[in-house]
């Protein structure tokens, strides 16, 4: 069943959810749920959004860490990631480390048109990951959400090490269940249990953001625009 709270928060960018969850703990709309600087909660520059013109994804978090094959362990095959995402509250966003050698990494196309098209199928609306991936344009009419540090065509032989275990993407920590908030400028998670609070907050904080602008494009005035702009840098 899908979770349509989540729909909510579509009506956000990720920036505007970032700056509810952890940017300005000072401020009475943010949660300070992490350290804003050291709280792995958000993407790098190095996670690049395959189609902007989607616009906001959001779900709930599966994860999934493939390398290289290892003969003393191959118990689990994609197959069991199609389980674990069909089994999670829905939408899902799938978030995939790649644990490889970086020269392995950097030529693995690791999710392409057959994986991801079962991947919809079971409910996930978009994946990340902190490698590259392939097949770009027969991934793109699925209207799911690519989130990748680049594209590449092929890939050798890889496997499943883990499901559903703490991984680190492009910066961002992240735990099965937890939130994923992504458009084309990255990726925010945080706990589900303040999906509401964060809804209600990034309302304010929108509201308050709309009313600023529109009096800063209405005049030219230097010191009566620094006075609109006042205590929010500060």
């Amino acid at each position: 069943m899908r979770d349509k709270r989540l729909e909510e928060l579509k009506k956000f960018d990720t920036p505007t959810i970032a700056n509810v969850v952890a940017t300005y703990p000072e401020k009475e709309y943010c949660l300070g749920l992490y350290n804003p600087w050291y709280g792995k909660w958000y993407t790098n520059k190095d996670l690049k959004c395959m189609y902007p013109e989607l616009g906001r994804t959001v779900g709930y978090a599966v994860t999934c860490t493939y390398g290289l094959p290892d003969n003393h362990f191959n118990t689990l095959k994609f197959a069991d990631v199609l389980r674990a995402a069909d089994k999670m509250k829905k939408p899902v966003v799938l978030v995939v480390k790649q644990n490889f050698p970086e020269e392995i990494k950097q030529i693995n196309g690791l999710l392409g048109g057959n994986m991801m098209t079962a991947l919809k199928s079971v409910g996930v609306v978009g994946v990340i990951t902190d490698g590259p991936s392939r097949d770009i344009d027969e991934v793109r009419p699925l209207g799911m959400q690519y989130m990748l540090t680049g594209v590449t065509a092929g890939h050798g032989k890889f496997a499943l090490q883990s499901i559903n275990t703490a991984v680190e993407v492009c910066g961002m920590a992240v735990a099965p269940g937890e939130i994923i908030h992504m458009d084309e400028n990255g990726a925010v998670k945080f706990p589900s249990e303040y999906v509401d609070e964060v809804i209600i907050r990034a309302e304010k904080l929108q509201a308050i953001e709309i009313k600023r602008q529109k009096l800063m494009r209405k005049t030219d005035e230097v010191e009566e625009i620094i006075k609109i702009m006042s205590g929010v840098y500060d």
